[in-house]
């Protein structure tokens, strides 16, 4: 009765095979193709012309500069202000600072 039981266990059981190793071979081609003129030149120049001028960066602090000076002139008119508009003019104060900081925190570095 041990032995039948023994062998429908080991039936059920399959037993893992140990991995095999294979060796593959792979050729790849190196050799220097000639696509002829790259229709993109102009595009690629232009985008490097956009990123060492810092167009957008520029840009958007000059459009924080626009709103902190209506924001704080607006403030300044305000006969008694409230919490709310003081916390208002806070965050737009803050986050001049942390425009002013990202933008001075990330120049070009030299290649």
């Amino acid at each position: 009765m041990k032995n039948e039981d023994e062998i429908k266990i080991s039936d059920a059981v399959k037993i893992a095979e140990p991995k095999q190793k294979i060796k593959v071979d792979l050729e790849v081609d190196t050799s220097v193709k000639d696509l002829g003129v790259n229709p993109y030149a102009k595009l690629i120049h232009m985008a490097r012309a956009v990123d060492a001028w810092r167009i957008f960066p520029r840009l958007f602090l000059t459009v924080y500069i626009i709103l902190l000076y209506k924001c704080v002139i607006w403030y300044m008119n305000l006969g008694s202000p409230t919490m709310e508009q003081s916390g208002l003019i806070s965050i737009v104060v803050g986050a001049g600072a942390a425009w002013f900081g990202l933008y001075t925190g990330t120049s070009k570095s030299k290649k």
